[in-house]
């Protein structure tokens, strides 16, 4: 069965990413998709380019105003960051990866609980200790056959203990059990090795430029 271009993996991530954070629906562009976000932690909105071009990209940038959009470009940051003027801030580079989904067994070390629930389309995991303190979380957007993993954290005091791991298995299998067959998400550099241990593979790297606000200039009234 042939695998899916980069354009139908990036189509299928927004899919799940957009169910998990609650956001817009995806608008179609000439260039990929624009979401409007407004999240709490101020991300306005987002224009995702599966194959993006120097030309498509400045003209983007030149007609976006709004300090705290998004540009997703899936390109390496070197290609990309010449593009973009000096207020399209630099972020962590990501990698968008595939899975085939499958039972899971998740079982959380001794001292830890794993409970998982669905609600609005939201696969949830939380892993806890005994004494009910977060360890470890973990979400997925699902969507048809596609689940989207996203926002998979571990407490710092938890880490380096396998809990990520459980937390994944979990996501995994859950979607699974709900109808999913294909895992799609983009990883950072840290968690690309958590997801490769665990069976996804990379399929383009992703750049994240982010509009910064303008600085104000001199005050020169005396």
């Amino acid at each position: 069965m042939p695998q899916p271009n980069v354009s139908e993996l990036v189509r299928m991530w927004i899919s799940g990413w957009t169910v998990s954070r609650g956001s817009a629906d995806p608008v179609d562009q000439p260039w990929g998709w624009t979401i409007d976000v407004g999240s709490p932690t101020g991300e306005v909105a987002r224009h995702v380019l599966p194959e993006p071009t120097e030309a498509e990209v400045r003209k983007l940038a030149e007609a976006t105003t709004a300090p705290t959009t998004w540009l997703k470009l899936f390109a390496e940051d070197a290609t990309v960051r010449p593009w973009l003027g000096p207020r399209w801030r630099l972020d962590r580079p990501g990698f968008l990866m595939t899975v085939p989904l499958a039972p899971e067994r998740a079982a959380p070390p001794a001292g830890y609980t794993l409970t998982s629930w669905t609600r609005g389309g939201v696969l949830r995991v939380l892993v806890r200790t005994a004494d009910g303190h977060l360890a470890a979380r973990g979400q997925a957007g699902l969507a048809d056959e596609v689940a989207v993993p996203d926002q998979i954290a571990t407490a710092p005091e938890h880490r380096r203990r396998g809990l990520g791991s459980v937390v994944m298995r979990a996501l995994q299998s859950g979607a699974y059990e709900a109808g999913a067959r294909t895992g799609v998400l983009v990883g950072t550099v840290d968690g690309r090795a958590l997801y490769t241990a665990l069976g996804w593979s990379a399929h383009a790297p992703m750049a994240s430029l982010v509009l910064e606000p303008e600085q104000p200039g001199p005050d020169w009234a005396v």
